[in-house]
């Protein structure tokens, strides 16, 4: 579906009357207020149909008005552009190299920690506690996904240059 037909969809259904049957509104036994056209099944909620009143209409959103380029706008010769893109690319390629250089750190660290097991993470019986050992590696493992998400985002900004 196109952009265009996305827009007049969403202004018809934008047009169309907003109704319920009932709205409630709903305070728990901490005091939190809620509103929903379902009464609150919640232990100890305390629920109160409202009176919406009549039917409201929401108006279509106004389409912005096309206006062309006015000749005066400042614009960028080729060579200028050029420029401009190759230093965005050599600027990405070395974002790419220094994330990469840290996702090997990462991973470097990561398998160091996930080679060692620390006293406290040893069970009375000699066995070895996993949750402990994954809570103690999870920051870890958390900062080599971060940097592969990196890489992606670049990758990603590397392949929509010209």
């Amino acid at each position: 579906m196109n952009f265009q037909r996305l827009y007049l969809l969403t202004a018809l259904l934008a047009a169309l009357p907003v109704q319920a049957d009932v709205m409630y509104q709903c305070v728990d036994e901490g005091g939190h207020k809620s509103f929903s056209n379902i009464k609150s099944s919640a232990k100890g909620a305390k629920c109160t149909a409202m009176d919406l009143g009549a039917p409201v209409t929401v108006p279509a959103p106004k389409a912005a008005a096309k206006t062309p380029t006015p000749a005066t706008f400042p614009k960028v010769d080729d060579s200028t552009q050029k420029a401009r893109d190759t230093d965005r690319r050599r600027i990405l390629d070395s974002e790419l190299a220094a994330e990469q250089k840290n996702l090997d750190e990462a991973k470097k660290a990561l398998a160091e920690q996930e080679a060692i097991i620390l006293p406290n993470e040893r069970m009375q019986h000699g066995g070895i506690s996993g949750g402990k050992v994954e809570e103690r590696i999870a920051p870890y493992r958390d900062k080599v996904a971060l940097h592969e998400r990196n890489i992606e985002a670049i990758q990603k900004e590397i392949a929509k240059l010209r």
